[in-house]
């Protein structure tokens, strides 16, 4: 697999196709974070942002309504301070002694069926999107083999470890959706699309085996 582009770079070509198809999202689009506000997000997390989503704060902290969905799953980016306050509500659900009474045991298990209740919480995974169901996407700062990965989380189910490419890195995950706009081609049983305000969704349509479209 090749590195990904440059945040900045995945950031500038959904900027453009937003401009031309979905203008209403692009106005939504909120103005880079203030560095002080990103600087005391970490230290309420009590650790740095990995570097990738501090870039992606400075170009956007977030959106400015609540109600679009920008990333696959009809997740929306979360601001530098959403994500600590949001931060402090998830790692509440952490259970610090049965985590460390697994062990790697629960690591072994999340990269093998994909799903740990266990990891609900977990300090490390940090919070940078949300859905209207209350689930979210996390961002692995663990200093292990997933650090830097993305995991959709929800109260229910946990934190899941989806095998989808996109979810490798937030630099992959931006480059992909850029793409996918740009090519109107699905991303993970999402194909991009534009409603009748001018801004973009996200339709879900389950792929068959054969990587060709299931409509009903």
């Amino acid at each position: 697999m090749t590195a990904p582009a440059p945040i900045s770079e995945s950031w500038t070509r959904i900027e453009n196709w937003l401009a031309e198809h979905a203008p209403a999202t692009y106005a939504a689009l909120a103005p880079p974070a203030d560095p002080a506000d990103i600087a005391a997000a970490e230290r309420v997390i009590g650790r740095p942002l990995l570097k990738p989503l501090v870039m992606s704060l400075l170009r956007h902290d977030g959106l400015l309504d609540q109600r679009l969905s920008l990333l696959p799953g009809f997740y929306t980016p979360m601001s530098a301070r959403e994500t600590a306050a949001e931060w402090q509500r998830f790692s509440r659900f952490y259970d610090k002694r049965t985590a460390d009474e697994e062990g790697e045991e629960v690591d072994y298990d999340f990269m093998k069926i994909g799903v740990s209740s266990v990891l609900y919480g977990h300090p490390q995974l940090i919070p940078i999107a949300r859905d209207v169901r209350g689930g979210c996407l996390v961002l692995d700062h663990r200093p292990e083999t997933d650090r830097g990965r993305v995991h959709e989380a929800e109260a229910e189910q946990g934190i899941m470890r989806a095998s989808h490419e996109m979810w490798t890195s937030l630099p992959v995950l931006m480059e992909m959706i850029a793409t996918s706009l740009e090519t109107n081609q699905p991303l993970n049983d999402y194909t991009p699309a534009v409603d009748e305000e001018q801004r973009l969704y996200w339709d879900f349509i389950p792929l068959r085996s054969d990587g060709t479209l299931r409509r009903s």
